[in-house]
């Protein structure tokens, strides 16, 4: 039995893992395994893992009273037995070291750590369907995954690669002749005098990997990863529906969606993985400043950055779930490159950054660039980027994950751990107080002036203190005024006392941009971008005509409906905290004649939309003073008006 941990230790714990915490007293006051705690062991392992703290209340949120467990060994012996039981549970994850009572002041209660779990195990699930008894843990909170989510999961379980597919009613009309020119020439300049240079065409795209025979099936054709390789977009939308590549350069190291210069399928290019690849890492590596060297007689057009900008650029390709509804963007700004591509890391990102383990989406496509001398099979490619920015002192690399929709997101910032500009504003801001802070202060301080917040998992990794040491520092600076905390737990965040709340991430959701007013100033799209390609999500452009007054996007209002929602919304926007009563109140006035979406909801209110949703909006629709526009809960349109509107 673990001894000596006290309720200051829970609140550490809380923004390093998952929490979760369940007074788990039965009806006799003695203990017992609550019913939703499978919910919670479900989400854990289908997400990110955690912990779950039998025998402790948490309430209000963040903190923590310990009320023990009188008979521990019966709630332990009830959790082993219902692993065991696939009526109960899909899979068990545990071992018996990751079940262990702990005493915690004087209490006894029982610790339950849950991993994530495997690609080939997901999705863990209540029952023996995981339709409707598979769970996600989204803001400490544990959530129903739709259907379409639990189709991901089992394909990602069930297809070691996801481009590996025959697609019937495909053909060699399909491929632009000039992408696979470019390839071959490629090729043959990488592997000089290799036998297959001079193959006819359909033989060299059966050798790469391209074209395929399903041995169960008994037929060949195209495979999924040469359609993406060497196919046209609009061709390739017939397979995947939602397939989108986007490069941005942006002009000022800034949030917001202005750009300069702008790469989309728009029927002036192929639009495929491969000339997006060539196009867009010229653009990337353009203005890169390549020092004098020489190597045999031959000048070197190579350096690090380059290498390392490649890398992630192949790793954005190769790891897209490109059935998601979520694009692959690459985002250039002068103070950083940006990539995202849809789908979650197959493997945790700790585990990734370490290298040595891969486990490419597609795996067709990874050979494809590595036989024309792009990426790696090795598991090296997030180390070669990470060693490659260190050697530059540029700030470390961010690479997270985004749920609601799944998308990995990496930011390669050019700037120093401590640049100039940013301490200079920290000067200008707090005078002496500044200076009189500890090294690690100043690091969470200028973290936060770079890179727009700042968090407890961000400052693991930039520095070498103890995570216990770096909760204290963060609650410190939050007590002196230098920080301002928003959040609780794990999704606790710092911000200036003077920053814009909204975070100074690349990247936004899709479909949800910043309140920044200066939206407005953005070029307007190319007009021969078709339409499915516009700000919209395509799952939120088939709307009823019985829905007129419907707003799902905060593009979709107008200047004078924005001002008046704004007014509305005023006397929560401004505050941090606000009276549940008057929430609630204005949420009913906001959607009074209309339906608002959560993301506009959220934003008029700044408040986050899953927070949002879980603790005001499901209630009021509840208790019937709020109705859906669509009968789904999870329908990813759905909205609110108030009851009796239209």
């Amino acid at each position: 039995m673990n001894e000596g941990m006290t309720l200051d230790d829970l609140t550490t714990l809380a923004e390093a893992v998952d929490l979760e915490c369940k007074a788990a007293q039965g009806r006799d006051g003695r203990g017992e395994l609550p019913d939703d705690f499978w919910k919670s062991y479900c989400a854990m392992a289908n997400s990110d893992g955690g912990m779950i703290w039998l025998g402790i209340q948490e309430k209000p949120r963040g903190s923590f009273c310990a009320l023990g467990l009188a008979d521990v060994e019966r709630v332990r012996k009830a959790l082993w037995d219902n692993l065991h039981n696939r009526k109960q549970v899909s899979a068990n994850l545990l071992a018996e070291h990751q079940i262990q009572p702990v005493v915690i002041n004087g209490k006894t209660v029982l610790r339950v750590e849950i991993p994530r779990a495997p690609r080939h195990i997901k999705p863990v699930h209540l029952g023996g369907n995981p339709f409707g008894g598979t769970f996600l843990r989204r803001h400490e909170g544990d959530y129903s995954a739709d259907d379409e989510t639990v189709r991901r999961m089992l394909a990602e379980r069930v297809e070691d690669s996801r481009d590996e597919r025959i697609l019937k009613g495909f053909d060699y009309s399909d491929l632009d002749l000039d992408t696979m020119a470019a390839y071959r020439n490629r090729f043959a300049a990488v592997k000089p005098g290799h036998v297959w240079t001079d193959l006819p065409v359909p033989e060299f795209l059966e050798r790469i990997g391209a074209w395929g025979k399903s041995r169960e099936e008994g037929h060949s054709g195209l495979r999924l990863a040469g359609l993406l390789m060497f196919g046209r977009a609009e061709v390739i939308r017939d397979a995947l529906p939602h397939y989108m590549v986007d490069y941005q350069e942006r002009p000022e190291a800034k949030a917001e969606r202005r750009w300069i210069d702008r790469l989309v399928p728009d029927g002036s290019w192929s639009g495929n993985v491969y000339d997006f690849f060539r196009k867009v890492y010229q653009k990337l590596t353009a203005d890169l400043k390549v020092p004098f060297q020489l190597q045999g007689g031959q000048r070197i057009e190579d350096t690090p950055v380059h290498e390392a900008l490649r890398e992630a650029l192949v790793n954005t390709l190769i790891h897209a779930d490109f059935s998601g509804r979520v694009s692959v963007l690459v985002v250039k700004r002068p103070d950083m490159f940006g990539f995202r591509n849809p789908g979650l890391m197959r493997i945790p990102i700790a585990q990734a950054v370490a290298g040595g383990t891969s486990d490419c989406r597609n795996r067709r496509l990874q050979t494809m660039f590595q036989l024309v001398g792009y990426g790696d099979h090795a598991g090296s490619g997030l180390p070669k980027i990470y060693h490659n920015w260190a050697g530059q002192h540029w700030r470390r690399p961010v690479m997270y994950e985004m749920r609601d929709p799944e998308q990995t997101l990496m930011e390669l910032r050019m700037t120093s751990l401590l640049p100039a500009q940013a301490v200079a504003e920290l000067e200008a801001h707090f005078g002496a107080k500044f200076a009189s802070l500890s090294p690690v202060e100043h690091l969470a301080l200028v973290t936060a002036a770079t890179e727009g917040v700042v968090n407890h998992g961000r400052l693991r990794e930039i520095s070498t203190d103890h995570p216990t040491d770096i909760t204290k520092m963060l609650t410190r600076l939050v007590k002196d005024g230098l920080l301002v905390s928003d959040g609780v737990g794990r999704g606790m965040v710092y911000f200036l006392p003077w920053q814009d709340r909204q975070g100074g991430t690349l990247f936004e959701s899709e479909g949800t941009p910043p309140l920044s007013s200066k939206l407005g100033e953005k070029p307007p799209e190319p007009s021969n971008i078709p339409p499915e390609l516009s700000n919209i999500p395509p799952e939120l452009s088939n709307i009823p005509p019985e829905l007129p007054a419907l707003y799902l996007e905060w593009t979709q209002l107008g200047d004078e409906l924005q001002h008046e929602l704004k007014t509305i919304a005023q006397a929560v926007n401004e505050r941090k905290r606000v009276a549940p009563e008057l929430l609630r109140a204005t949420i009913l006035r906001l959607c009074q004649g209309r339906y608002l979406g959560r993301r506009v909801l959220a934003q008029l209110l700044s408040r986050n939309p899953d927070d949002l949703l879980k603790r005001t909006l499901n209630p009021l629709v509840e208790e019937s003073l709020l109705k859906t526009a669509f009968p789904s809960s999870s329908d990813p349109r759905q909205a609110y008006t108030t009851r009796g509107e239209t």
